[in-house]
């Protein structure tokens, strides 16, 4: 399944895009399917920034939460400023 991924402050730095749609081996992937996916694509920006939140669709979401078909999923560090 193809993930909308958005990155924010520092992560967006490192990775080098602000958003990117991002195939992800599970039909039904969880928070941390889509992160280690990204890790995967793009490592060394998420070694360095060592703590990283996520949301779904504007929420906040742990790392068990399903990714439904069609939603945006954004990883940020935990501090960002607008």
């Amino acid at each position: 399944m193809k993930v909308k991924v958005k990155y924010f402050a520092m992560l967006r730095e490192e990775v080098g895009l602000s958003e990117e749609l991002v195939e992800v081996a599970a039909a039904a992937p969880t928070v941390a399917e889509v992160r280690q996916a990204c890790a995967q694509l793009h490592g060394e920006a998420f070694e360095k920034v060592r703590r990283i939140r996520a949301a779904v669709d504007g929420v906040m979401a742990a790392d068990d939460v399903v990714v439904p078909e069609g939603a945006e999923t954004a990883f940020f560090p935990p501090v960002t400023g607008g």
